[in-house]
């Protein structure tokens, strides 16, 4: 048997359609967005699935150049920038199976509904997504087998939105951490209500527990480090944010806060709506 290894894609921001600009800026982008490969010598498996057609496709011909029998699309969350774009590796990959912890499957729905999959995401990204974005089947006991090697969903709780989960690799001392880890990126805090920002704590203090030595980040900047210092970085974020919030006043309080600590993060659209979400 093969030791297994992994691959790691990264689509880059995209422009999104709206009218909720931060504060100085003329337009939005969307987060750069990973997904891994986890693979050995005849078989691979998938982790997240990116948003558009165009990433879907882009993301397929990536895949089959690795020359791997795709056999598994993991889903770590229920957000659709993460699996819509899997209807275009579907399409390549026929064979395929796309799975998910029965929580995530559930915020799967959710986005697939009127009110998200027409009312947000096609707004944000007219004529760019599949027609119908496919649902992900349930993960009975929440392992993969890939030539032997166990790949374990570990459900981490609310993190950027509920029922999150990341992908361990024991083997590998990988976790591919989807959106419970930052990397480089401004963090998606506008579903933090109701003690989110808390729960996000104890999801990132579960991956630690797990002792990885790579951590790869949902939404990171292309060709940063993916070490167990993303961990602590999006701890340190989530501190930084939520004392700003408890010493400002307003949401551009807030948001100016945010930015004076991290100029150079990507994304101050997701920092903007973060802190109009906070602040509301």
């Amino acid at each position: 048997m093969g030791r297994l290894t992994w691959s790691t894609y990264v689509a880059p921001a995209k422009p999104v359609v709206s009218t909720n600009l931060p504060p100085g800026e003329s337009r939005e982008l969307w987060s750069p967005t990973s997904s891994t490969l986890i693979y050995g010598d005849h078989d691979a498996v998938l982790v997240d699935a990116l948003l558009t057609v165009d990433e879907g496709r882009a993301l397929a011909d990536w895949v089959g150049a690795n020359g791997r029998n795709l056999t598994t699309i993991y889903i770590t969350h229920g957000h659709g920038d993460h699996f819509f774009g899997a209807a275009a590796v579907l399409e390549r990959f026929p064979q395929a199976r796309m799975v998910a912890p029965r929580g995530v499957v559930e915020k799967m729905r959710v986005q697939l509904g009127e009110q998200w999959l027409d009312g947000v995401w096609r707004k944000g990204f007219p004529d760019q997504l599949a027609e119908h974005p496919p649902m992900a089947e349930p993960l009975a006991d929440n392992t993969i087998d890939l030539e032997g090697e166990q790949l374990v969903a570990v459900e981490a709780g609310h993190t950027d939105t509920d029922r999150t989960t990341v992908l361990h690799v024991p083997s590998l001392g990988l976790v591919v951490a989807g959106d419970v880890v930052y990397n480089d990126v401004h963090l998606y805090l506008a579903e933090a209500g109701n003690d989110g920002i808390q729960s996000w704590y104890a999801a990132l203090k579960m991956v630690n527990s797990l002792r990885p030595c790579v951590v790869i980040a949902g939404h990171k900047r292309d060709g940063a480090d993916d070490d167990l210092t993303t961990v602590e970085e999006t701890r340190r974020y989530l501190e930084e944010v939520e004392a700003a919030a408890q010493r400002t006043g307003s949401a551009e309080e807030l948001y100016a806060a945010i930015i004076e600590r991290y100029p150079d993060r990507i994304n101050r659209a997701v920092a903007w709506k973060s802190a109009q979400a906070l602040k509301s």
